[in-house]
């Protein structure tokens, strides 16, 4: 008797074993090729780690779809890699070339570190892939009125710079063992469940394949890591994310399922805003590192990596629980769920102060030049004093 839940079981197995086995290799590939994050200021780490964990996991992922060929061929599974019958058709050879472009960016900037730019070009050479490929977003569909809206010539632009962004939210948060990975495992493995009740089976089999290889793969990156994700593993996280939301709505989507990969997404995007709005304040460029970021700030008050990893996990799951019950309600109710889960990240969000710069100018006294400070200097308490005076001046001038 056909087990509709088998090849999905076998692929995420095999995800899993195959990110077990290869972890280790990854490790070593990263150490010959000098792929190893070292103790600095704003790293959490105390000691050297290789980072070419997405090694592991995009050879989780190529095993599951080779499991998935192999038993389309010989054990009568269905063509889970087939969209939904009123969904336009995806040209899956372009969208593997997608995955591998935006893997080997990953790779390259960890050996080499790429400039912005470079790496920048990589993950848009690799949206442009899928868009190619068939993965673009067309209508939208209002829920209140059932009325749509046609992107028209904006439909291919607006997908690559959602691709973009879904790709490097992934990368920003990617700052403490097993951070982003768990929260890629939690966030593939509520997409599945979604994709799986919408009957899109393609976006569930690329789901549960990358559940399999980053459960695997927090064996030895859960603290205390062994291996780092780098850059190979989180823009791969990201894109592969966003193709799994993309896949959903390929061609005709409504706003609700617009809305549900974002919230699943949820701290990586308050993450990336809350820095963006941190720097703008503290006149510093956007692509300043600084640790202000969600788990410097639980660090900071008091936790170790991994109760501020599982805090981390906890919030996502919250967010996953909430966009499922989305799913499941009218116009309505889902408002009030969408606006409940912005009303308690908005709470957590202030009182871990997210938004409150961390790295600010200072003018060096003995050379005259001007350089930036952080908490850990001990001339920041005053700069932050008389920049929040400022900031209580400008406030009183416009009221």
């Amino acid at each position: 008797m056909y087990r509709p839940w088998l090849p999905y079981l076998c692929l995420f197995v095999a995800a899993l074993l195959a990110a077990l086995v290869t972890t280790p290799l990854a490790r070593r590939v990263a150490w010959r090729l000098g792929a190893v994050d070292y103790p600095d200021k704003r790293r959490i780490n105390t000691r050297p780690i290789p980072r070419m964990g997405g090694i592991a996991v995009f050879t989780g992922i190529i095993a599951a779809l080779v499991v998935q060929y192999l038993g389309t061929k010989f054990l009568g599974w269905p063509m889970v890699l087939m969209p939904a019958p009123f969904l336009q058709n995806v040209n899956y050879k372009l969208l593997v070339c997608g995955f591998v472009a935006i893997f080997l960016t990953g790779v390259l900037d960890d050996v080499f570190q790429l400039k912005p730019l470079q790496k920048l070009l990589g993950q848009v050479i690799a949206s442009l892939l899928a868009v190619a490929s068939g993965v673009v977003i067309g209508v939208i569909v209002n829920p209140a009125t059932e009325g749509a809206f046609y992107l028209g010539v904006w439909t291919y632009p607006i997908t690559i710079v959602y691709l973009v962004a879904y790709v490097n939210i992934f990368n920003l948060i990617d700052g403490l063992d097993g951070l982003a990975s768990g929260l890629a495992c939690i966030a593939s493995f509520t997409m599945f469940i979604l994709s799986i009740m919408s009957g899109r089976t393609d976006a569930a089999a690329l789901a549960i394949a990358l559940s399999g290889a980053t459960l695997g793969f927090l064996r030895y990156n859960f603290n205390p890591a062994s291996i780092f994700l780098g850059d190979s593993g989180s823009l791969l996280l990201g894109y592969t994310l966003g193709i799994v939301s993309m896949l959903s709505v390929t061609r005709v989507a409504g706003l609700t399922t617009i809305i549900v990969p974002l919230v699943i997404a949820g701290i990586p995007i308050i993450d990336t805003f809350s820095a963006i709005v941190r720097r703008k304040r503290a006149h510093v460029s956007i692509g300043q590192a600084d640790r202000g970021h969600i788990h410097h700030r639980l660090i900071a008050e008091g936790f170790n990596q991994r109760q501020a990893v599982l805090i981390m996990y906890a919030w996502t799951a919250l967010l996953c629980l909430g966009t499922f019950l989305m799913t499941q309600v009218s116009v309505m109710p889902r408002i009030a769920i969408f606006a409940s889960l912005l009303l308690v990240s908005a709470l957590i969000a202030g009182k871990l102060h997210l938004f409150r710069p961390v790295l600010l100018h200072h003018t060096d006294p003995k050379t005259g030049d001007d350089e930036l400070v952080s908490p850990q200097d001990p001339e920041f308490v005053e700069e932050e004093e008389k920049f929040e005076e400022r900031q209580a001046k400008r406030l009183h001038r416009h009221h």
